[in-house]
C-alpha cells in the first residue's frame, strides 16, 4: 500500500474548527497532495527533477469537482503530456454512495418522491444535484456494476452455495410492485467467500430461482457440493433440479422459528432446548437417538411440532456429514441475511425504487464493495480438511465415519 507525506497549511488548520467548511478545505488539500504524489509515482520524478528514470512530464492540472458528504471539493487532477495519468483513488469507495444518491435523485426527477427525499439528498451530498450530474454518474457507475454482476466466476470449483431473497418495492407501469431480489453467496475452493451476483425476479417461484441458477452456471459456476437455503418450496425444487447430486441443508434458524410456532406455548422452551441438542449432535447416529428421546418425552404434548421435526430431520441435519469445523457457518443462511440487513439499511431510505435499474444499481454497488472486501480479506474457510474428507469419501464412502476426516 502506498504511503504519502502530507503537508497542511496553517490557514487550513486554523479554519478546521472555526468554520463550517473547514473539514472540506482540509480534505481538499489532502486529496490534491495525494494526486500530485500519484503523478510523481507514475512519472518516477518530482517536478523539475532531472532523472534518467523519468517517464514523462507534467502539463499543469485540470479542475475536477467531486461531491462528498462534507461539501463539494475541487480537485486539481494532474495532466501529463502523454495523457496517461489515471487514478482510482475515489472510485471504489464511492460506488455505493453514488448509487444511493442516484436512487434518491431518480425519485425526484421522475416526480414520485417528496420534499423530504430532496432534503435527504441535499443533506447527504452537501448541495442539490442537477439532472445532468445524475446522468453523468449513471454513465460511469452502471457499466461498472453491470460488469461485476455479469463477470465470469473464476474458481474451478465452488463447493458451498448459500442463497436467499428479499422483497423490494419497485414502481413499474405506474404501479408499485413487490419484486424478489435473488442473491447468491459462495465459498470457492480456496476458502474465500464471494458474492456471485443479484437478479430481480417477479417472485420467489421455482421459475425465477431456476433462471437465477442457470445464469450463475452460464457464468462458470460448477462443483457445488452443498446448498444452504430456507424451505421456500420454489427455491428447494429449483435447487434439486439445477444442482443434482448436491446436498441441501435447510436453514436451521428458519426451521426453529417454524418449530416454535407449531409447539404449544407451555412446552415451547423445553422442546426447543431438546431440538437444539439434536442440531448440535456430533453425528447423525446421536442426532437420531436424541430425536427418539424427544418423541418419548413430548410426543403426546406437542405432536404437530414433532411431526414437523420428523419431516424435516434429514434436511436440517444434512450438515452433520461434514467435518465439524465447517458445520457452524453452513447450517444457516445467516451469512446471506447479514448482507440483506446491509441492503435494508439503504432500502429503508428509498422505500420505493423508481425502476429496476435503480434497485440493481444501489444493491449491486453495495454487494460489489462487500465482495471486494471479502476477496482481499482473510479466508473464510481453510479447505484442507474438507478436501481430505471429500477425497476419503470418494475412495471409501462406507468406511469413513460421517463428519470426520481420517
Amino acid at each position: 500500500m502506498a504511503q504519502y507525506q502530507i503537508t497542511l497549511s496553517d490557514d487550513v488548520l486554523k479554519g478546521l474548527f472555526a468554520s463550517d467548511n473547514g473539514l472540506a478545505g482540509l480534505l481538499e488539500q489532502v486529496l490534491n497532495q495525494i494526486l500530485q504524489a500519484q503523478a510523481t509515482e507514475q512519472l518516477q520524478a518530482e517536478p523539475y527533477e532531472r532523472s534518467a528514470d523519468r517517464q514523462g512530464y507534467r502539463n499543469g492540472t485540470r479542475p475536477h469537482p467531486i461531491t462528498t458528504r462534507v461539501g463539494t471539493l475541487v480537485l486539481r487532477v494532474p495532466r501529463l503530456r502523454n495523457g496517461t495519468f489515471s487514478t482510482e483513488l475515489f472510485a471504489r469507495y464511492q460506488r455505493s454512495e453514488q448509487a444511493l444518491l442516484l436512487a434518491l435523485m431518480e425519485m425526484v426527477i421522475n416526480g414520485v418522491s417528496t420534499r423530504k427525499i430532496a432534503a435527504i439528498t441535499e443533506e447527504l451530498c452537501g448541495e442539490p444535484l442537477s439532472k445532468s450530474t445524475v446522468s453523468a454518474w449513471c454513465q460511469r457507475l452502471d457499466p461498472v456494476v453491470q460488469g461485476w454482476n455479469e463477470r465470469r466466476l473464476q474458481a474451478k470449483r465452488y463447493p458451498f452455495l448459500l442463497v436467499d431473497a428479499l422483497v423490494l418495492k419497485i414502481r413499474e407501469e405506474g404501479q408499485v410492485r413487490a419484486r424478489a431480489a435473488l442473491i447468491a453467496v459462495g465459498i470457492n475452493e480456496a476458502g474465500y467467500r464471494e458474492v456471485w451476483g443479484i437478479q430481480l425476479g417477479d417472485s420467489e417461484s421455482e421459475t425465477s430461482w431456476a433462471t437465477f441458477f442457470a445464469w450463475l452456471k452460464d457464468r462458470g459456476l460448477q462443483g457445488v457440493d452443498f446448498v444452504v437455503s430456507d424451505d421456500h418450496r420454489g427455491l428447494v425444487k429449483a435447487v434439486h433440479v439445477q444442482f443434482q447430486g448436491a446436498t441441501w441443508q435447510r436453514c436451521q434458524t428458519h426451521f426453529m422459528r417454524n418449530l416454535r410456532d407449531a409447539t404449544p406455548k407451555a412446552w415451547q422452551d423445553a422442546v426447543i432446548e431438546q431440538v437444539r441438542a439434536i442440531l448440535d449432535a456430533p453425528d447423525l447416529e446421536t442426532a437420531r437417538l436424541l430425536r427418539d428421546n424427544v418423541w418419548a418425552a413430548y410426543g403426546d404434548k406437542a405432536p404437530k411440532a414433532l411431526q414437523l421435526l420428523d419431516d424435516a430431520f434429514d434436511d436440517i441435519t444434512a450438515v452433520l456429514v461434514l467435518p465439524e469445523r465447517y458445520r457452524k457457518r453452513l447450517r444457516t443462511t445467516n451469512g446471506v441475511e447479514r448482507l440483506n440487513e446491509e441492503i435494508r439499511r439503504r432500502d429503508r431510505v428509498i422505500r420505493i425504487y423508481p425502476n429496476r435499474d435503480s434497485a440493481l444499481r444501489l444493491i449491486g454497488a453495495l454487494l460489489m464493495e462487500i465482495d471486494e472486501k471479502w476477496q482481499t480479506g482473510p479466508k473464510y474457510f481453510d479447505m484442507a480438511d474438507y478436501e481430505a474428507w471429500r477425497q476419503a469419501q470418494k475412495e471409501h464412502p462406507a468406511a469413513l465415519p460421517l463428519g470426520q476426516v481420517s
